[in-house]
């Protein structure tokens, strides 16, 4: 029997297809970037190692004023600024509101030194930093969902090159979080279980895309990624709130986090990366079907017509292979 050029994958929370070009696959090393597009950027010049920093300081772990490890500061150009009023309106058939919320940018001391390289103590740090500050935003007036995401690379929209995540509190669901989180509604209330669960389930029985697990959280290739060497922690446990963790299951989860980000580090050749949190949001809904992960997505690629004019992924790697590579590393 011939074989096909490539899969169609179903991706069961969004229902979205991903395309598999199993007949244009490539090796796993030859996704490693030839080199960086530019060095980074001196310290010398770079707007978050300026001692006056410490001014706009809301938040500042470690042992004193100046020996600080994780920082979080306003964002010096908002998408989200503070208002009492979201003076929601019409224009025509469109509807308008201002975009109230808190847009904070997340720190990390070393210039030089990204996540990938993080110890696990230095990661279990950073966790807090996003836990500490989602708690205290997310019972702020007009405020329904907290995005925590990571740009590592210029290719991945870092505009500078200083290692820093950013935290946005906003009043609407992003559209991307409301996707997935009604797609996990529909499977619950037709097949009366959480899909990541039975996904997560699966994938434990089958073995061939786990790249790695501990006792609580587990990391793997999706079945139907929307890229290449696209990479998920999950919590084992059924949890749809990534805020409530506890001590332990943030240590572990630090631990299984960064072995990801070391895996893709040293698989990839240091790899431009996205990475984001998806939690159920805090406009006090019901969200017991969902279950909460973090999704890694290295640049391995860039769209073209077909995926723009479609919106279906292709990749050009499977994820079973993508997997066994990485657990290799």
């Amino acid at each position: 029997m011939k074989q096909p050029v490539s899969e169609l994958r179903l991706d069961l929370v969004s229902n979205d297809w991903v395309i598999i070009a199993t007949g244009r696959g490539r090796r796993p090393e030859t996704f490693s970037p030839k080199k960086r597009a530019q060095k980074p950027a001196s310290a010398k010049n770079c707007p978050f190692c300026q001692p006056q920093i410490l001014e706009k300081a809301i938040l500042k772990y470690g042992e004193s004023k100046n020996d600080w490890s994780v920082m979080v500061m306003p964002n010096d150009y908002p998408v989200f600024a503070q208002g009492e009023d979201l003076n929601e309106r019409a224009s025509g058939p469109n509807k308008i509101m201002d975009g109230l919320g808190f847009h904070e940018v997340i720190i990390t001391k070393d210039h030089r030194k990204q996540m990938a390289q993080f110890s696990q103590k230095e990661i279990k740090e950073v966790i807090d930093v996003y836990q500490t500050r989602y708690l205290d935003l997310m019972n702020k007036k007009f405020i329904k969902y907290i995005s925590i995401f990571h740009n590592h690379g210029q290719e991945a929209g870092a505009s500078i090159a200083h290692p820093h995540s950013q935290l946005m509190a906003i009043p609407v669901i992003d559209p991307d979080l409301r996707g997935s989180v009604e797609g996990a509604e529909k499977y619950y209330l037709k097949n009366k279980k959480c899909v990541y669960c039975a996904m997560i389930e699966w994938d434990s029985k089958e073995g061939k895309r786990i790249i790695y697990e501990n006792d609580k959280f587990i990391v793997l290739s999706p079945f139907a990624p929307k890229v290449s060497f696209e990479t998920r922690v999950y919590p084992k446990e059924h949890l749809p709130y990534f805020e409530k963790m506890s001590e332990k299951e943030k240590e572990l989860f630090a631990e299984a986090f960064g072995i990801a980000l070391t895996k893709l580090y040293q698989g990839l050749g240091d790899p431009a990366y996205n990475f984001y949190i998806h939690t159920a949001p805090c406009d006090r809904g019901n969200y017991k079907h969902y279950h909460w992960h973090l999704i890694i997505l290295p640049k391995t690629a860039v769209w073209a017509g077909f995926e723009l004019g479609t919106g279906i992924e292709v990749s050009t790697i499977e994820p079973e292979r993508a997997a066994d590579f990485l657990r290799k590393q």
